[in-house]
């Protein structure tokens, strides 16, 4: 059984969550504070972690990146009222595999549960595992990035997204190919996730992200790994 930590300060919210999820048959525990949510999940990992950001005391931003320090990769979808795009940005930065705003539907909530659990794994590596973007080496087997023998780091669900693009080297990938095989969602989930991600790709390996080289956008259509 999938354990789930709700993170959430919003009682009726969460026990709706909770219900809900009790009834698609997950284990599922409350946090409704940052640190509650630190202390929860060092006492026992949880296998998703769906968190509000505008928490008490330690907010949600501060939780994720306090995670992600500890070397905790559990998959985190964020679920939250801020909808500007900066704080979708910020969230994807600090390691978030997933963002949602409020209100929110909760078929599609559970619809992005399900296909987060099923992607608990890493993606499977390419047949040629060593890769170079000009004066990045991409290690796919090792997990490893290096510019000019500086270690470059990307959150697991990014470094998922340049697998896939790697082993689609050359051909254009649908941002539904994309969620299909990085995030496990189907036709019927709609998200800005995959473009997010796209972004943070560039900003971390592309000399100039506005004119990127290698990670290219198909028009109207998705992306493209040019060697």
């Amino acid at each position: 059984m999938s354990r789930i930590l709700v993170v959430e300060d919003e009682r009726n919210l969460a026990l709706g969550l909770r219900a809900n999820l009790e009834v698609e048959g997950y284990e599922v525990a409350v946090a409704e504070s940052g640190e509650a949510a630190l202390d929860a999940t060092a006492v026992r990992s949880a296998d998703l972690i769906i968190l509000d950001l505008m928490l008490p005391g330690i907010d949600g931003y501060e939780v994720l990146s306090t995670l992600r320090a500890r070397g905790v990769d559990t998959s985190v979808l964020i679920l939250s009222a801020r909808a500007e795009e900066i704080d979708k940005v910020r969230g994807f930065r600090a390691g978030a595999d997933d963002y949602v705003t409020k209100p929110f539907g909760v078929m599609e909530l559970l619809l992005r549960v399900q296909a987060l659990l099923r992607r608990s794994s890493p993606a499977s590596a390419p047949v040629s595992s060593v890769w170079k973007l000009g004066d990045v080496t991409v290690d796919a087997t090792q997990r490893l990035i290096h510019r000019d023998g500086t270690e470059i780091t990307l959150t697991p669900r990014a470094f998922e997204l340049l697998v896939a693009l790697l082993g689609g080297a050359g051909r254009t990938l649908t941002r539904h190919d994309l969620l299909r095989t990085v995030w496990g969602y189907d036709g019927s989930v709609t998200t800005r996730t995959v473009d997010a991600h796209i972004a943070e790709l560039r900003r971390k390996l592309e000399q100039d992200p506005a004119e990127p080289r290698y990670i290219l956008t198909v028009h109207r259509v998705g992306y493209r790994l040019k060697l």
